[in-house]
């Protein structure tokens, strides 16, 4: 992790933190109707785009004071490998809340709150250390999903005044975020691209068995067993004193067809 990265990080999220205790302060002043105006309202279509305010709304104080942590904590783990990134994954992650609601939650009272974003960056966090193979990713995914629990437990259907699905539906968001902005893999390189012969793959990591003294051919396939093999008149055997063990090992096998 780079300084400059986890400074960009809290930046971004601390103006995030900013912005949505601003409009708290407005909310609660104008008798919280803005949750009224820019809440989600279940499959009203003119109020469609509102999955897009309704993650910086927030029902009262202590709604806002209990997710401003976990979603500093979360949010700067997210953001933390790219803010162009993370900005992607958000916007996922905030459609696939808001359409759950908007799709599935009964009744048509107007639901608000950064809790969907919250368990989307969880999710996103966690899965992106599987996918990427990246430790500190999962471990951190795993320590705030600890941490949090009595957050994340809210997402179980049933609970009082909590929209389960918004929480669902961020999940899956961060979920499908990991999958789609997944750092793309190293190719295996080949024979042509000048890998070494004998060279193996392990899970992403190449291995190189053999000296590599043996060159390819001009088309990238190796000289065949038993197959004649173009030789230079000039070449000539080294002196007995002037090779190796393995060189002469090397040597034997060549002629052998190996």
């Amino acid at each position: 992790m780079s300084l400059r990265n986890l400074r960009n990080a809290l930046i971004v999220m601390g103006a995030f933190l900013a912005l949505i205790w601003i409009l708290q302060v407005v909310n609660w002043a104008d008798s919280y109707r803005l949750d009224q105006s820019f809440g989600i309202v279940p499959r009203n279509a003119g109020r469609l785009g509102d999955i897009f305010s309704a993650p910086f709304l927030h029902a009262n104080w202590e709604h806002i004071e209990g997710n401003s942590v976990p979603l500093l904590v979360l949010g700067v783990a997210a953001a933390y490998r790219g803010i162009a990134r993370f900005l992607a994954a958000t916007a996922i992650i905030a459609i696939l809340s808001g359409l759950t609601v908007w799709l599935f939650q009964s009744g048509n009272s107007p639901t608000i709150g950064a809790s969907g974003i919250i368990f989307g960056y969880f999710g996103y966090v966690l899965v992106r250390g599987i996918v990427d193979r990246n430790l500190l990713d999962l471990t951190v995914g795993i320590a705030a999903g600890a941490l949090y629990y009595s957050i994340l437990a809210v997402a179980i259907p049933g609970t009082p005044g909590i929209s389960w699905l918004g929480h669902l539906g961020g999940l899956i968001g961060g979920i499908l975020a990991a999958w789609l902005l997944r750092t793309p893999r190293p190719a295996v390189a080949t024979l042509s691209s000048g890998a070494r012969p004998g060279a193996r793959n392990f899970g992403g990591w190449t291995l190189g068995i053999g000296s590599g003294s043996g060159a390819a051919s001009g088309n990238g396939d190796a000289p065949r067993a038993g197959s004649a093999r173009p030789r230079s008149a000039s070449t000539t055997k080294p002196t007995p004193g002037g090779s190796s063990p393995a060189d002469d090992l090397l040597r034997q096998l060549d002629d052998m067809g190996f």
